[in-house]
């Protein structure tokens, strides 16, 4: 059950082919509202939800207790065009970003610099998610 997600975001969520066990990196996490419903689809999986706010991070770190005290969801504050993994973290087979200036052209030399550290934080072959189609738009980052 889907719970307290606005009509846009469950789109979006139902969206992404998600399959339990998947490792998925949200790019712009905000307070957190897709990486939990993401973390409840995925089962034993894991999520990383990043954003570049200090803020975004603090709701997402109260409003995801429960999914970061069972393991399932962490969360690190960073930019997208500073993304890197940490020492031994295992790569993630998708990643999806929703209303993010870096990717939805607000910021498009953000975005130039973010999709190479987006692309070495992934599996190959896995996208990047964006929600600038309909209503995703899939980028293929490795060649």
């Amino acid at each position: 059950m889907t719970t307290n997600l606005s009509p846009r975001l469950v789109a979006i969520v139902d969206a992404l082919p998600l399959r339990p066990g998947m490792r998925v990196l949200e790019i712009g996490c905000g307070p957190g509202a897709a990486a939990r419903e993401v973390a409840r689809r995925i089962g034993t999986g894991h999520v990383l939800a990043t954003d570049r706010s200090a803020r975004a991070i603090a709701q997402a770190r109260s409003a995801c207790s429960e999914e970061i005290a069972a393991g399932l969801l962490s969360l690190r504050q960073v930019a997208a065009e500073e993304l890197a993994l940490e020492p031994g973290e295992e790569p993630f087979d998708i990643a999806f970003a929703v209303r993010v200036g870096a990717f939805d052209g607000r910021h498009p030399e953000a975005g130039r610099r973010a999709m190479p550290r987006i692309a070495a934080a992934l599996k190959p072959g896995g996208l990047l998610y964006v929600d600038d189609g309909n209503p995703l738009r899939a980028v293929r980052l490795h060649e």
